[in-house]
Protein backbone atom coordinates (compact mmCIF):
# COMPACT_ATOMS: atom_id res chain seq x y z
CA UNK A 1 0.00 0.00 0.00
CA UNK A 2 3.07 2.16 0.48
CA UNK A 3 4.11 1.80 -2.57
CA UNK A 4 0.85 3.38 -4.39
CA UNK A 5 0.70 6.02 -2.15
CA UNK A 6 4.15 6.80 -3.31
CA UNK A 7 3.35 6.74 -7.00
CA UNK A 8 -0.52 9.20 -5.77
CA UNK A 9 1.62 11.95 -4.16
CA UNK A 10 5.07 11.33 -6.20
CA UNK A 11 6.54 13.96 -8.05
CA UNK A 12 4.18 12.84 -11.31
CA UNK A 13 1.22 12.49 -9.16
CA UNK A 14 -0.80 15.22 -11.67
CA UNK A 15 0.14 12.49 -14.31
CA UNK A 16 -1.13 10.00 -12.28
CA UNK A 17 -4.15 10.92 -11.29
CA UNK A 18 -4.94 12.36 -14.80
CA UNK A 19 -4.02 8.83 -16.15
CA UNK A 20 -6.52 7.26 -13.34
CA UNK A 21 -9.33 9.63 -13.88
CA UNK A 22 -9.58 8.93 -17.65
CA UNK A 23 -9.15 5.12 -17.43
CA UNK A 24 -12.49 5.42 -15.16
CA UNK A 25 -14.10 7.29 -17.48
CA UNK A 26 -13.65 5.42 -20.22
CA UNK A 27 -14.56 2.08 -18.39
CA UNK A 28 -17.54 3.67 -17.68
CA UNK A 29 -18.68 4.69 -21.18
CA UNK A 30 -17.61 1.41 -22.37
CA UNK A 31 -19.27 -0.38 -19.94
CA UNK A 32 -22.58 1.18 -19.34
CA UNK A 33 -23.36 4.75 -21.59
CA UNK A 34 -22.07 3.80 -24.95
CA UNK A 35 -24.33 2.50 -27.37
CA UNK A 36 -22.63 -0.79 -27.70
CA UNK A 37 -21.60 -0.87 -24.46
CA UNK A 38 -20.59 -4.17 -22.48
CA UNK A 39 -23.76 -4.14 -21.14
CA UNK A 40 -26.15 -3.66 -23.78
CA UNK A 41 -24.16 -6.81 -25.29
CA UNK A 42 -24.76 -9.14 -22.13
CA UNK A 43 -28.27 -7.83 -22.79
CA UNK A 44 -28.68 -8.61 -25.84
CA UNK A 45 -26.81 -11.96 -25.43
CA UNK A 46 -29.40 -13.43 -22.17
CA UNK A 47 -32.51 -12.01 -25.12
CA UNK A 48 -30.80 -14.00 -27.91
CA UNK A 49 -30.61 -17.18 -25.51
CA UNK A 50 -33.81 -16.49 -24.17
CA UNK A 51 -35.48 -16.59 -27.76
CA UNK A 52 -33.72 -19.35 -28.91
CA UNK A 53 -34.91 -21.53 -26.18
CA UNK A 54 -38.47 -19.96 -27.25
CA UNK A 55 -38.08 -21.47 -30.59
CA UNK A 56 -37.16 -24.61 -29.24
CA UNK A 57 -40.17 -25.05 -27.17
CA UNK A 58 -42.31 -23.97 -30.21
CA UNK A 59 -40.80 -26.66 -32.46
CA UNK A 60 -41.86 -28.99 -30.39
CA UNK A 61 -45.21 -27.99 -30.21
CA UNK A 62 -45.22 -27.78 -34.03
CA UNK A 63 -44.19 -31.90 -34.10
CA UNK A 64 -46.65 -32.45 -31.35
CA UNK A 65 -49.38 -30.94 -32.90
CA UNK A 66 -48.36 -32.37 -36.50
CA UNK A 67 -48.05 -36.19 -35.27
CA UNK A 68 -52.22 -34.64 -33.74
CA UNK A 69 -52.94 -33.56 -37.54
CA UNK A 70 -51.44 -36.91 -39.26
CA UNK A 71 -53.41 -39.15 -36.47
CA UNK A 72 -56.72 -37.14 -37.14
CA UNK A 73 -56.39 -37.30 -41.14
CA UNK A 74 -55.71 -41.22 -40.94
CA UNK A 75 -58.79 -42.35 -38.20
CA UNK A 76 -62.42 -40.87 -38.59
CA UNK A 77 -63.06 -42.10 -35.40
CA UNK A 78 -60.10 -39.94 -33.81
CA UNK A 79 -61.24 -37.01 -35.14
CA UNK A 80 -64.78 -37.43 -34.31
CA UNK A 81 -63.49 -38.39 -30.62
CA UNK A 82 -61.25 -35.26 -30.99
CA UNK A 83 -64.16 -32.79 -32.45
CA UNK A 84 -66.31 -34.07 -29.57
CA UNK A 85 -63.67 -33.33 -26.90
CA UNK A 86 -62.26 -30.34 -28.00
CA UNK A 87 -65.41 -28.67 -28.90
CA UNK A 88 -68.71 -29.95 -27.98
CA UNK A 89 -69.69 -31.25 -31.21
CA UNK A 90 -72.12 -34.16 -31.30
CA UNK A 91 -74.22 -36.21 -33.48
CA UNK A 92 -77.17 -36.10 -33.87
CA UNK A 93 -79.70 -37.44 -31.47
CA UNK A 94 -77.04 -37.44 -28.84
CA UNK A 95 -77.79 -35.48 -25.35
CA UNK A 96 -75.31 -33.63 -24.51
CA UNK A 97 -74.05 -32.29 -21.49
CA UNK A 98 -71.34 -29.98 -20.52
CA UNK A 99 -69.49 -29.29 -17.26
CA UNK A 100 -67.39 -26.55 -16.57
Amino acid sequence: MGKIKDIWNGENRSFVRFAVVSTAAFLVLAGFLLPNSIWRWARSRAEISRQRRQIEMYKEDIARMDEQIDLLKLDKDSLERFAREKYGFAAPGDDVYLLK
